[in-house]
């Protein structure tokens, strides 16, 4: 059973409305993850699916939950892990301070398999939120994401 959280913090100069519509519009997720698309109505009880570049689906949960701009909550499960015994659970929080917005990312219910120690890769969530996080952060301060990272 897995029990460790990751978390991740990271301060955005932008209002949280423009962030919440970036964390759950599937046209702002294209571009900062990496290809990828959310698709959700963002209700309590409502699926969230992810699909990557080519359609096929990568992680499907549960909306558990939803409060506009200020907190999101839902499962998340890869579509090629079976083996886990409960979903792990994804947390935005949204704190405005002034003209920035404190993010927070929690990604629970971990196992140690979830950690990847190498750093010249994406794998695993200590490598793949950062730079999800930061690409999106480059985006919705400038407009541009990052530029392609080959690791």
């Amino acid at each position: 059973m897995g029990n460790q959280t990751f978390v991740y913090v990271t301060y955005i100069a932008t209002s949280p409305e423009k962030l919440w519509e970036a964390l759950t519009s599937p046209e702002f997720t294209q571009k900062y993850f990496f290809g990828t698309k959310v698709q959700s109505d963002w209700q309590e009880g409502s699926e969230v699916k992810y699909f990557r570049g080519n359609g096929e689906l990568d992680v499907f949960g549960e909306v558990l939950k939803s409060k506009p701009n200020e907190i999101l909550t839902f499962t998340w499960n890869h579509v090629d892990d079976s083996e886990r015994e409960k979903p792990t659970v994804v947390t935005f929080e949204l704190q405005q301070f002034n003209e920035t917005v404190k993010l927070t990312l929690l990604h629970e219910n971990l196992k140690k398999e979830d950690f990847f120690k190498r750093e010249d890769a994406f794998m695993g969530v200590n490598n793949g939120w950062p730079a999800i996080m930061s690409n999106l952060k480059s985006l919705v301060e400038t407009g541009k994401t990052l530029s392609p990272m080959d690791i």
